[in-house]
């Protein structure tokens, strides 16, 4: 049977809803996601297996409000708009949802025009999330991607003809052949174009991604030898630092900008503990205590709703130490970062142990009733973390 209780334990009477669309035309190189290259044949059952699962999750807080939807990949711009329509709209009649609701599409450039940016406002979608990664077309191609600088100018161009006003654009700091002379470029033609929200990633080597794991046995292909150096990469970040406060935009995530207004609704849940429920293949749910994911793969995951059969690969209740971690880590992920004595209350715990040495080495840093990481130190937040989790 399939279960989605909403238990409102956590921080807000709102929730989020994620829906996973994992099919893509290719696989990038440093991509370590559970998505992939599915026949187009697919994409019909599989939309129709998402409503189903919409439309059978039972509620027992009714008084939940849904605020944000993120439909995310993958890439869901390889959808017909009318498929997109039909999983929001399956979200707008099964749940109550807020008159300001936040709709997130993500999309690849090149899979913009202009006829599908306006069908994908009159299906509901108020905000792009655009895999950019840089504009630089050697690097591009590098890792696998199939798009070009060019296409980022004309979908920005398409989108804000359809009358997109909520427009978020990703780079990615460690591309193949990536310079900080094409970086620069990257940063400025970004600003240029004047995305609401940016993203900046530092690449990460992962054994689950081919580039990844070719770095990792030191060998050769997908370019893993011009991939710059860790210090490198810092020195980008810190770079984007620069230029985006510049810009205007406010700082409020390690990896995150936005222009006043735009920070992404649907990802504070995530940091804010808040809740959020996933639907489609590999998509995760929390409720405020317990964290559940769906099975991957997505013929599986169709087969597994058609016959009304099992749904859920993982299943956890946290404990109140991983619950306090989370608190801890998903907190000083944000700018503004955590207030202590709230969370000493909430967990009937004492922190100063554990935060007072990372404040004395100047890793974090206490003003005015918050502590955060301390703005040197943003680069290195993993190692931090790493130290505050240890004990």
């Amino acid at each position: 049977m399939l279960l989605y209780i909403i238990a409102m334990t956590s921080k807000s009477a709102t929730t989020g809803i994620y829906i996973q669309v994992p099919f893509c035309q290719t696989k990038c190189t440093y991509c370590n996601f559970h998505t992939g290259v599915f026949s187009p044949k697919l994409y019909s059952p599989y939309v129709d297996a998402v409503v189903t699962e919409i439309n059978r999750a039972p509620l027992s807080a009714p008084s939940a409000v849904v605020d944000t939807i993120y439909i995310g990949g993958g890439t869901p711009s390889l959808l017909e708009s009318s498929a997109l329509a039909s999983m929001i709209g399956a979200v707008r009649s099964h749940f109550q949802t807020a008159a300001n609701l936040e709709v997130t599409l993500e999309a690849d450039p090149e899979t913009i025009t202009a006829a599908q940016s306006e069908s994908w406002q009159q299906a509901g979608v108020n905000r792009v999330s655009l895999g950019v990664q840089s504009f630089d077309d050697a690097e591009l191609k590098a890792s696998g991607r199939m798009h070009r600088s060019a296409d980022v100018a004309a979908a920005f161009s398409s989108l804000r003809q359809a009358g997109f006003t909520n427009i978020s654009a990703d780079l990615i700091a460690g591309m193949p052949y990536q310079t900080p002379l094409s970086w620069q470029e990257s940063l400025d033609q970004l600003r240029a174009l004047r995305p609401e929200h940016i993203s900046i990633y530092l690449m990460e080597i992962d054994v689950d991604s081919h580039l990844g794991a070719e770095v990792l046995s030191g060998g050769n292909r997908y370019s893993a030898q011009e991939i710059p150096s860790d210090d490198a990469m810092a020195d980008s970040y810190e770079r984007a630092c620069e230029v985006l406060a510049g810009a205007g935009y406010q700082h409020y995530e390690i990896s995150n900008w936005g222009l006043a207004g735009f920070w992404s609704r649907h990802n504070l849940k995530y940091w804010r503990r808040e809740t959020y429920f996933g639907f489609g293949a590999g998509a995760h749910s929390f409720d405020g205590a317990r964290r559940w994911s769906n099975i991957h793969d997505p013929n599986a995951y169709v087969a597994a709703i058609q016959q009304s059969g099992t749904l859920h690969d993982q299943d956890e209740v946290l404990t109140p130490q991983q619950s306090l971690d989370e608190e801890l880590f998903l907190g000083l992920r944000q700018l503004e970062g955590i207030v202590v004595s709230e969370i000493e209350a909430r967990y009937q715990t004492n922190l100063r142990p554990r935060l007072a040495p990372l404040e004395a080495q100047g890793l974090l840093e206490s003003e005015a009733g918050r502590t955060r990481l301390a703005a040197s130190r943003l680069t290195i937040s993993n190692e931090v973390f790493t130290e505050l989790l240890s004990d």
